[in-house]
């Protein structure tokens, strides 16, 4: 597995480390942010209480949004403007947060998925299992002076 790489930090801070998670993570302490860049062909075993960003949510909430539409162009379209009324701010918010996750997935410079972050400073690739991938992390730390 390599060895986790230096990150530069950027952009705001999302506090989302909880009890749970330093408990479950080993020594992070709750100032330590990990946050998640994967894929739907990518799973990752991870808490709750981490920052799960899906490159792919956006293409998958646009495909709900396409499913089963009529050949008719016009009762298509009509069809889809419902869909969009129906979904309300809930479907704005989830529409929000995943295009949020992919400019900050990019603005990370994330170039391989699974990534785990942690404390935008630290990066894991091609690790699955986000505990062992911020035990790596902690390891690293270690050895800094």
């Amino acid at each position: 597995m390599p060895a986790p790489q230096p990150y530069l930090p950027s952009l705001r801070k999302y506090p989302l480390a909880t009890a749970l998670c330093a408990a479950l993570l080993g020594p992070l302490t709750q100032a330590d942010e990990i946050i998640v860049v994967t894929d739907s062909q990518h799973p990752v075993h991870a808490t709750s209480d981490v920052r799960l960003i899906e490159l792919d949510q956006p293409t998958r909430i646009k495909a709900e949004l396409g499913a089963h539409l009529p050949a008719d162009p016009a009762r298509g379209a009509a069809l889809v403007q419902r869909r969009l009324k129906d979904g309300g701010s809930t479907l704005q918010a989830r529409l929000g947060t995943a295009y949020q996750g992919v400019v900050d997935a990019w603005s990370f410079g994330v170039t391989t998925i699974p990534a785990v972050i942690v404390d935008r400073h630290y990066v894991v690739y091609g690790e699955p299992d986000v505990a062992k991938a911020v035990a790596l992390i902690e390891a690293h730390r270690r050895t800094q002076p």
